[in-house]
């Protein structure tokens, strides 16, 4: 687990680094956004492919369209979710 950034930094959790690098590194996804969850959450990271179709990588979860291609929320605490993805986790418990 990763200590959080603050939202205004753009740096990728020490933790996901070398995943994020390597979906980077192929040809068929590029990474859109990612949070290690901090604890608190599930970790996820936002990823698109080459037809322009958007996932969260761990749950292979298709994502709806976001606006400006904001898929996280932030809860009061300051910690950042997708809240499709816990709707998902809630449903199957």
């Amino acid at each position: 687990m990763c200590d959080k950034l603050p939202y205004e930094n753009p740096r990728i959790d020490t933790c996901l680094r070398k995943i994020v690098d390597e979906i980077n590194n192929g040809e068929k996804f590029h990474t859109v956004a990612s949070c290690c969850g901090h604890g608190k959450y599930p970790a996820t990271i936002v990823i698109r492919d080459i037809n322009g179709y958007i996932y969260e990588y761990y749950s292979r979860q298709l994502l709806d369209k976001a606006k400006k291609h904001r898929y996280y929320r932030k809860d009061k605490q300051g910690y950042y979710y997708i809240s499709q993805i816990m709707k998902e986790i809630d449903k199957n418990g």
